[in-house]
C-alpha cells in the first residue's frame, strides 16, 4: 500500500544545526520514514540545489538561511524569511502537514495551506512562555507575542507536545486536543559512544546554546562560590561565548569553552568525563541534554526556575537533584552531589522508558488520527488509539500567565 505524504516543517534541523528540537526532528523524521514518505522543509543549510535526501528522508529548502539569533533573541527578520518561504507548500505534496511551533510568524501561514489543500495541521509544541518571560524577553511589545503565541495554539487540529507540562500548558489555553510525546535519548548511540576513549577529566559540565536564558553566567557565579578546585566544562556555541569566556577568566575559574562539537559520540565522551552534569537554565521545554547526561552515567543537577520544565524530568530520574533558584543554592546543590554522589539505581530501567522509538510510535499514531480513513494508515497497523486532551489538574499545575 501507499505510505501517506507527511511535510514536517522546521526552520532548523540536526545535522545542519544544534539543538534540542533539532535533534528531536531528526530523529524523528528518520524513524517515521519507514512509514510516511516524509519530506521536510526547512531552511536550505546545505549547499547545492533546493532538495536533498537522507537517511530515507527528502529535504526541501523554502528560503535561504538567516541567523536565528540577533544578541541572544530570536531573529523577527529570520521569522518572517521563513514565513514567507513556507507559501511554497501550497505546491508540495503531503497528506498531513506538521510544524514545530517555533519561530511561531510561520503558523498562520500554514494554517492557511492546510485549509486550501484541505489536509490536517498538527503542530509541535516545546514550551509555553507566560505574559512575564515574554515581557522579560521582548520589553513592551513582549504582550503582543504573548497574544499570538495563544492565536497561534488555536490553529491547528492538533497538538503534540513535548512533554506533560507543555500539554497542560496548552490546555489551560485551548481546547485543541493535545498528545504527549516526550522527547528520547538514542542508547545505543552512547553506548558506541561511550565504548571510545574516554575524554579528559573535569569536575562540572554543562551543554547548551550559549544564551542569556541558558544561564551559564549563573553557573560561572556558582563555581566561584565553591571556591578553588573545582574544574568544569563548558559545551556549546553561541553570542555569549566571548562574554562567558572571558567572565571565567575574570573569576579565575578552571573553565575549558568547547564550541566546536559537531559529533555526537564526541559530545557524550565530554560530557562522560566529568562527574556533575548542570543545567542552570531559566526556560527549557523538556531537556534532552538532561536525559543525555544520564545516559552518560551522570547525576543531573537544575534549578527549580518556573519556565525549567526540565526539573521535572531531573526531578524523576535517578541521581537527579533540583535546588532553588540562586547561586547559593547551585552551589550548595553541586557540592553535595561531587561530595556525595547520589544514588542512581533504577537507571537502567529508567532510560528504557525515555528511547526515541517510543516516541516515534506515538507520534506516527497522532498523525494516524488525523488522516482521512482512505489515506492507508501508517507502516499498516491496526488504527492508533484515541487522541487523548490533556487538561491541567489545579493541583498541580502551574499557570502559564
Amino acid at each position: 500500500m501507499t505510505r501517506p505524504v507527511l511535510a514536517t516543517v522546521t526552520d532548523a534541523i540536526a545535522p545542519f544545526h544544534a539543538g534540542g528540537k533539532e535533534q528531536r526532528t531528526a530523529e524523528l523524521t528518520r524513524r517515521l520514514a519507514g512509514r510516511f514518505e516524509v519530506h521536510v522543509h526547512t531552511m536550505r543549510w546545505w549547499d547545492g540545489g533546493r532538495t536533498r535526501r537522507q537517511d530515507g528522508v527528502t529535504y526541501h529548502g523554502v528560503c535561504a538561511p538567516h541567523g536565528m539569533y540577533v544578541g541572544g533573541r530570536r531573529s523577527i527578520r529570520q521569522a518572517l524569511a521563513f514565513a514567507l518561504g513556507c507559501l511554497r507548500l501550497l505546491g508540495a505534496r503531503f497528506d498531513v502537514l506538521e510544524a514545530d511551533h517555533m519561530p511561531y510568524l510561520h503558523l498562520p501561514v500554514l494554517a492557511l495551506v492546510a485549509k486550501l489543500r484541505r489536509r490536517p495541521f498538527v503542530v509541535t509544541w516545546h514550551e509555553v512562555w507566560s505574559r512575564a518571560y515574554w515581557r522579560d524577553y521582548l520589553g513592551p511589545a513582549g504582550t503582543l507575542a504573548w497574544a499570538f503565541e495563544r492565536f497561534t495554539m488555536r490553529l491547528p487540529d492538533l497538538v503534540v507536545a513535548a512533554s506533560a507540562e507543555t500539554a497542560l500548558r496548552v490546555g489551560e489555553v485551548v481546547r485543541t486536543p493535545v498528545v504527549v510525546a516526550p522527547n528520547g535519548v538514542d542508547l545505543g548511540a552512547v553506548t558506541r559512544a561511550l565504548g571510545g576513549a574516554p575524554a579528559p577529566a573535569v569536575d562540572v559540565v554543562t551543554v547548551g546554546r550559549l544564551l542569556p536564558h541558558k544561564r551559564v553566567d549563573l553557573l560561572l557565579d556558582a563555581l566561584a562560590a565553591l571556591g578553588p578546585g573545582v574544574s568544569a566544562r563548558l559545551i556549546g556555541r553561541g553570542p555569549q561565548e566571548a562574554f562567558l569566556t572571558a567572565r571565567a577568566a575574570e573569576l579565575g575559574l578552571d573553565v575549558t569553552v568547547h564550541a566546536d562539537v559537531d559529533d555526537a559520540g564526541e559530545l557524550y565522551r565530554l560530557v562522560a568525563g566529568a562527574r556533575v552534569f548542570v543545567l542552570p537554565s531559566a526556560r527549557e521545554g523538556f531537556g534532552i541534554v538532561a536525559l543525555e547526561a544520564v545516559a552518560c552515567g551522570l547525576p543531573v543537577v537544575t534549578t527549580a526556575a518556573p519556565d525549567n520544565l526540565a526539573r521535572h524530568l531531573v526531578a524523576d530520574a535517578p541521581g537527579g537533584v533540583v535546588c532553588a533558584d540562586d547561586v547559593t543554592a547551585l552551589a550548595a546543590a553541586i557540592r553535595r552531589t561531587l561530595d556525595d554522589p547520589p544514588d542512581r539505581a533504577g537507571a537502567d530501567a529508567w532510560l528504557a522508558h525515555h528511547g526515541w522509538a517510543g516516541t516515534a510510535d506515538r507520534v506516527a499514531a497522532a498523525l494516524g488520527s488525523v488522516l482521512p480513513r482512505a489515506t492507508p494508515s501508517a507502516a499498516h497497523e491496526p488504527a492508533p488509539p484515541a487522541v487523548t486532551t490533556l487538561r491541567p489538574d489545579p493541583a498541580t499545575a502551574g499557570s502559564p500567565s
